[in-house]
């Protein structure tokens, strides 16, 4: 396992252990407080020498053929695979993430890159009929989706590996250099894939990582030669990100409020299996985690039951059987505790406890008044409110008042209720039978209204990257 993160400028290493002339940060672990690494920390000129690096490699790597740029995303995928387990151990002892859950964050990052390679054998060129217009006939008109430059993107905490693929792999499928700013929470994780991508043979200047301060990372925000802004992280952040940045094109993934609807013909039980985990699951700290329940009055007591009984406990995530470890700092866990405690202020029932530190016990909330901000507001923790509802139009109508909208779920065995919902439910995709937080990563992904602008999702993410160029050879 990595003992230290290393920044990646230009094809080459920066920051090492015994350069004194960047900074280091130390990391431990957010479960017992043992040393994990220590990261560099980089300030402008390292920011700036990646840009520089960036773009100047755009001028080549936009046109390398794509069987090269394939064989890369193949080579970094199977990279990934061999070395599935030190990764997945970085994971758990730099942020807490449960095991299981950390195997899957490496399994799915290799998937990624494998389906990014896949895209490429169809995706980005299509051949347009020229004579539907007269002055058209015998012409030949070709559509090419073309980069649009330098990437800079932002990779949240949460999901280090997954989230950083989701912008490395699309950027070197379609010829976009890129420079990835680490979350200072995790930024070895990070720097580890970054440095397994340079050595399956990334080109220099085409994929850099840097860690650093946030002063520094806005001030890049001023930098013309940006062409995509790519950030994943909370609403407040990325919105003030876009109307700072002066790149061409924002895409922006940003917080959520999930929410879970559970019909009156619904499997309680695999609701029960799916939502405990999707709720729970590395202690909620993540944007489509479950935050609202909504249960048809007549399973409501049925459901209760099954679910309370079914609460996890935090425990090491070093074990295979934890859904639900420690939160990434007490600071953390803290705003979580300030939104259930008032709630509970406010008159609504609790089953759970508060816990210690960053340890936060998994907490359902009953009977939230109108006006609780857990009601509203992203939780981002092991919280969940619990309610009924008497009719399909309330509960739709009780989603749809969020202002934020990634993901919602139902779980029915109508297919018209199914369909009902997802035409009645304002969000970027709905779940039938299975959690809000399961995502495919070949979908479109993302949020309407504040969660968020534009999709990332293999395909889609390449189509924000880039834009038709139109070649027309007239008859």
């Amino acid at each position: 396992m990595n003992q230290h993160g290393e920044l990646l400028i230009d094809g080459t290493f920066v920051g090492g252990s015994c350069d004194q002339a960047v900074p280091k940060a130390v990391l431990r672990s957010p479960w017992d407080g043992r040393f994990v690494a220590t990261a560099a920390e980089g300030g402008w000129s390292e920011l700036r020498a990646a840009l520089d690096a960036a773009h100047d490699a755009f001028s080549t790597y936009r046109d390398t053929p794509r069987r090269e740029r394939q064989a890369l995303l193949r080579r970094i995928a199977t990279s990934i695979r061999e070395e599935r387990q030190d990764l997945a151990d970085l994971l758990v002892a730099e942020i807490g993430k449960p095991v299981t859950l950390a195997l899957g964050e490496v399994d799915r990052m290799a998937i990624v890159f494998d389906q990014a390679a896949d895209l490429l054998g169809t995706w980005g060129l299509e051949q347009l009929p020229g004579d539907l217009d007269p002055r058209g006939d015998r012409a030949r008109l070709t559509v090419e989706r073309r980069p649009l430059g330098v990437v800079y993107g932002f990779v949240p905490y949460n999901w280090p590996y997954n989230l950083a693929a989701h912008k490395i792999a699309p950027a070197l499928a379609v010829g976009c250099p890129l420079v990835l700013k680490c979350s200072p929470l995790a930024p070895t994780s990070t720097l580890a894939l970054a440095r397994l991508c340079h050595r399956a043979g990334v080109p220099a200047g085409v994929l850099n990582a840097w860690n650093g301060d946030d002063d520094a990372a806005g001030r890049a925000l001023e930098d013309e030669r940006i062409a995509v802004l790519s950030f994943t992280g909370s609403e407040r952040v990325g919105w003030m990100l876009k109307e700072r940045t002066k790149a061409r094109k924002t895409v922006l993934e940003l917080g959520g409020n999930a929410s879970a609807i559970v019909a009156a013909d619904g499997d309680l039980d695999r609701a029960v299996a799916r939502l405990i985990p999707g709720a729970f699951g590395y202690a909620g700290q993540v944007c489509i985690s479950v935050q609202h329940i909504w249960v048809h009055r007549s399973v409501y007591a049925a459901f209760r039951e099954r679910f309370l009984a079914a609460l996890p406990p935090v425990a090491d995530p070093a074990e295979p059987s934890t859904i639900c470890g420690p939160m990434i700092s007490p600071e953390a866990a803290d705003k979580v505790r300030g939104l259930i405690h008032e709630a509970l202020e406010k008159g609504a029932k609790r089953t759970g406890e508060d816990g210690a530190g960053n340890r936060l016990t998994p907490t359902v909330l009953e009977d939230v008044p109108e006006g609780a901000a857990i009601l509203t507001e992203e939780a981002f923790g092991p919280v969940v409110t619990l309610a009924p509802f008497d009719d399909l139009a309330e509960a739709y109508a009780r989603v749809n008042a969020s202002r934020f909208g990634i993901q919602a779920a139902i779980f029915t065995d109508s297919l018209a209720t199914a369909e009902s919902a997802y035409r009645s439910l304002e969000v970027g995709g709905v779940i039938v039978n299975d959690s809000p937080s399961l995502r495919l990563d070949a979908m479109p992904y993302g949020g309407v209204r504040r969660s968020g602008l534009g999709r990332e999702g293999l395909r889609y993410a390449m189509d924000e990257l880039t834009e038709p160029k139109a070649f027309l050879i007239a008859g």
